[in-house]
């Protein structure tokens, strides 16, 4: 779609705005896609909400238990990696 190409919708009497499939498609925004509505100057904005509420590291140190000696970081990836290849086999 050419950035100077307007395209025109309408408020619904329920206050729904239908988005273009174009936007849609190019944005990849498909049916259930949450989004955060945000009211700027120039006008609404449209953003995919996160799947999952930021945290930072030290609000989930220690949230889970483990005993047994600590792990090195060859393992650690060795195990990431072991997980995304049982994952990518399922699909």
């Amino acid at each position: 779609m050419a950035a100077a190409e307007k395209l025109v919708t309408t408020v619904s009497t329920k206050g729904q705005v239908i988005l273009p499939s174009s936007i849609r498609k190019r944005r990849e925004w498909d049916v259930g896609t949450r989004l955060l509505v945000e009211d700027t100057p120039e006008g609404v904005l449209l953003k995919p909400a996160p799947v999952f509420a930021e945290t930072r590291p030290e609000d989930v140190f220690g949230s889970l238990r483990y005993s047994g000696r600590p792990k090195t970081l060859e393992e650690m990836d060795a195990g990431v990696l072991a997980e995304a290849r049982r994952r990518h086999a399922r699909d």
